[in-house]
């Protein structure tokens, strides 16, 4: 049965590489890869982990390896389209179907889906832990502002306490904590508005 048949492709607002894109995606489809969309296109997972994705841009099309950083990439194909931003990601751009040569895409792609059961992924790094005497005095006196404050992701909570710490004065430091008090037990994160 053919999936997505009735569907409009969704690289079809990048339809000089529509012919391109169908042909990496019949090699990607002799995988064990499972075709999902994210982000407004093709990505392919195994296990549910995002392991390779398709798309067309306007003077290529590529395909990118989501950990590609773990990849042998012995013919040297493979490029970090943001050197400074990107950690694990790698490209592998094409300009025309002709560059495409599929016994080496397999190989790659294999080896992505092998570095993927073996579980190789770049773990983000940990942040430092914000300690906030200010807020600790706060939630020693208020036992349901502790709970609350309990309640949020860790990642929230950092949040809140590099808010009052990141201030350089004693005073917005206090300030900052009175603000974020009735957030916490409104059970609100500080940058929900923005999410």
């Amino acid at each position: 049965m053919e999936r997505n048949s009735d569907k409009k492709h969704f690289w079809d607002k990048v339809n000089q590489w529509e012919e391109e894109l169908l042909f990496l995606k019949s090699i990607i489809d002799k995988t064990e890869l499972v075709e999902t969309i994210k982000w407004g296109g093709p990505i392919y997972v195994y296990n549910k982990k995002n392991v390779i994705g398709i798309g067309g841009f306007k003077n290529y099309f590529a395909i990118w390896f989501l950990n590609g950083v773990f990849l042998k990439d012995e013919k040297k194909r493979l490029i970090n389209a943001q050197e400074d931003k990107t950690k694990s990601m790698r490209q592998w751009r094409f300009t025309s179907k002709d560059e495409v040569n599929e016994k080496e895409v397999l190989e790659y792609i294999l080896e992505a889906i092998e570095n993927e059961k073996q579980g190789k992924v770049i773990k983000p790094a940990k942040k430092e832990t914000i300690v906030s005497e200010f807020f600790q005095k706060e939630i020693d006196q208020n036992l349901d502002l502790a709970k609350a404050f309990q309640k949020f992701s860790p990642y929230k909570q950092y949040e809140f306490l590099e808010y009052i710490e990141s201030a350089k004065q004693e005073k917005t430091k206090l300030s900052r904590t009175k603000k974020i008090i009735p957030m916490i037990l409104d059970n609100v994160g500080l940058n929900d508005k923005y999410r």
